[in-house]
């Protein structure tokens, strides 16, 4: 399998996010659904974006791990966040766990009227292995 992260020419160059995600040829993909930060027992863990997004991405990586896989193999995010909340925390959780010698994944993030009661963040992610 064959995995690429592109940046074309006269596109904007971030070290945050790739353009695209090309996969070459068949492989495992994994698409997760929708995680926020709730704990093993369904409870918000706390009342900031920071603290529930890196929950959020505790649970993709427990995920990912079910499968043997990585958050290193994750090639698309989706990140919610309720209006009228900075997404700083949540980049800064991201850059927590993100490892900086990999491509970062093409990242979409919407800024959205609510989520489920007291959510902030909620992340999607599609991950091939």
């Amino acid at each position: 399998m064959s995995v690429r992260h592109i940046n074309p020419d006269g596109l904007h160059r971030s070290p945050a996010f790739s353009q695209a995600v090309v996969v070459e040829q068949p492989a495992k993909t994994i698409y997760i659904g929708g995680q926020n930060g709730v704990d093993a027992d369904g409870k918000v863990v706390g009342p900031t974006v920071g603290e529930q997004a890196r929950q959020a991405f505790r649970n993709l990586a427990t995920i990912l791990e079910s499968e043997g896989a990585s958050l290193a193999n994750i090639v698309h995010w989706t990140i919610a966040v309720v209006d009228g909340h900075s997404f700083d925390e949540g980049v800064a959780a991201f850059q927590e766990v993100w490892n900086r010698d990999d491509p970062p994944p093409a990242i979409t993030v919407h800024v959205v009227a609510g989520l489920g009661p007291g959510f902030l963040v909620e992340i999607d992610a599609v991950a091939v292995v």
